[in-house]
């Protein structure tokens, strides 16, 4: 897949990409620079896209006994 450089310096992304990337008007990109190659990362998305990137905790506490145990290491 191939672009035009405009003598802007702009470009067209393909709409294959923009889809891939779940690309939109208005979202901000950044571009870090390889030896010779350049990454395209998207910086803006959805709070959704984060869901499942922490796991669940594996043990439920409540709230008086977090403050219990932050008592215990205050002293």
């Amino acid at each position: 897949m191939s672009v035009t450089l405009t003598s802007k310096g702009q470009v067209t992304i393909p709409k294959a990409v923009r889809n891939r990337l779940h690309l939109k008007e208005g979202d901000k990109l950044e571009f870090v620079l390889h030896e010779h190659s350049v990454e395209i990362i998207p910086l803006s998305g959805s709070v959704k896209d984060l869901k499942g990137m922490v796991s669940k905790p594996k043990k439920v506490i409540s709230l008086d006994e977090m403050d219990s145990v932050i008592r215990e290491q205050t002293g």
